[in-house]
């Protein structure tokens, strides 16, 4: 089977899985890049892809660009993402070959996306191409896109659940009932961009709450951004420097290692977060995640009390001047339980550690996207009941 992907760029969320299709495809899979990296593209890692020998890069060359095109032409399967792979995409589509369009939510902030240059020429391909009655299936890198797609009118029936996909390291199960915090301190990590989106005003107000009531932990909030100062003031406003503390930035592989040395990561982006792979990582190294309901992976990946907590995701209006009270207070009753109950959350993160190595690796998507392949050749459908591949 000759496999293609078109994608903005190979990075951090996309690598690994094409990894394991590469392998699993004994070779016979392509990732064509369609837009030069940068700094604003990369999605996390400094690692060069560039050398992985199945990366087509069509920017490259006008040689480079009709090879893609004929490989849209000839694989027997492609699967598109981002508005530069619609060129291909449509191509592909004229002659009804196999295919897969893969992405986030299409309405993020509602019916106002739908005239986004973007989504409406997603949109109109669709309805005005004929796709409607053509081989082509949709894979929902977020637990609302399928719902989008309904209220759209595209890809009915024909949703199924995919995501990102981050290495799941060599973590013993069972030491992981050992706790990295002791029975009186507990460490909490936030990792982010300090954008209005992620809302780092919430980790700050939780840990006012929680040194309040006498509770014995630190917070440490990783990362960069243009709201990072007003996170730093509200801090000292408050009066919690001896519990928060700023890391910053730090490559990949540090800062996977740094999440091995927290029990509780909290993630607090609103609806307009798509997937947020953090929480793939966190719940891979060992943390309890606490999440946003309104994150995108938050209903594929936490089964509340069992792999992980859920909070009422905060307003998109709400902010540093007028913070969702009614988010930070769930959010505080879900991590004060975790603080009050070190047994149950040790279960949990063997539960989650469990779910991401046996359902949600890279692995074990790749293994089952070519499952999902194969059966829809042959006139069938997905096997799974649920995790990647699944119906969405």
């Amino acid at each position: 089977m000759k496999l293609v992907f078109y994608s903005i760029i190979l990075n951090n969320h996309q690598a690994n899985v094409a990894d394991e299709l590469w392998e699993l495809t004994h070779h016979s899979y392509c990732f064509v890049e369609l837009v030069k990296p940068n700094d604003s593209n990369k999605k996390g890692g400094v690692d060069n892809y560039g050398s992985r020998p199945y990366l087509l890069r069509a920017w490259e060359s006008t040689e480079n660009y009709r090879k893609a095109m004929a490989l849209a032409m000839t694989a027997d399967c492609c699967v598109f993402s981002g508005l530069p792979a619609l060129p291909f995409e449509k191509a592909r589509m004229k002659k009804g070959l196999l295919s897969f369009d893969m992405s986030e939510r299409w309405l993020k902030r509602g019916w106002g996306n739908i005239l986004s240059p973007a989504i409406s020429r997603m949109f109109l391909a669709y309805h005005l191409g004929g796709w409607k009655h053509k081989p082509i299936y949709k894979l929902c890198c977020s637990a609302f896109a399928a719902e989008d797609q309904r209220k759209l009118l595209t890809f009915k029936d024909k949703c199924y659940k995919w995501g990102y996909f981050t290495r799941v390291g060599n973590i013993n199960v069972e030491p992981l009932r050992n706790p990295v915090s002791s029975d009186s301190f507990t460490k909490i990590m936030w990792c982010a961009r300090y954008l209005i989106l992620k809302h780092s005003e919430l980790p700050v107000l939780m840990a006012r709450r929680l040194k309040q009531k006498g509770h014995n932990f630190m917070l440490d909030m990783y990362g960069e951004g243009e709201l990072k100062n007003c996170t730093i003031e509200l801090v000292k406003k408050l009066g919690v420097e001896d519990v928060v503390r700023f890391i910053g930035n730090k490559p990949n592989d540090e800062l996977m290692a740094d999440m091995r040395q927290h029990e509780i990561f909290i993630f607090t982006s609103d609806r307009n977060e798509g997937w947020g792979a953090v929480a793939n990582e966190s719940m891979a190294n060992g943390c309890v995640l606490v999440s946003s309901d309104g994150i995108g992976s938050t209903p594929y990946l936490i089964e509340n009390g069992k792999t992980g907590f859920t909070f009422r995701s905060p307003v998109q209006s709400s902010g540093f001047d007028n913070p969702d009270m009614a988010a930070l207070d769930d959010l505080c009753g879900k991590v004060e339980w975790l603080l009050n109950h070190r047994k149950e959350r040790n279960e949990i993160r063997n539960n989650a550690l469990r779910l991401l190595r046996e359902t949600y690796s890279p692995r074990a998507a790749a293994t089952r996207l070519l499952s999902l392949i194969d059966n829809l050749c042959n006139g069938g459908d997905t096997e799974y009941i649920d995790g990647p591949c699944s119906k969405a």
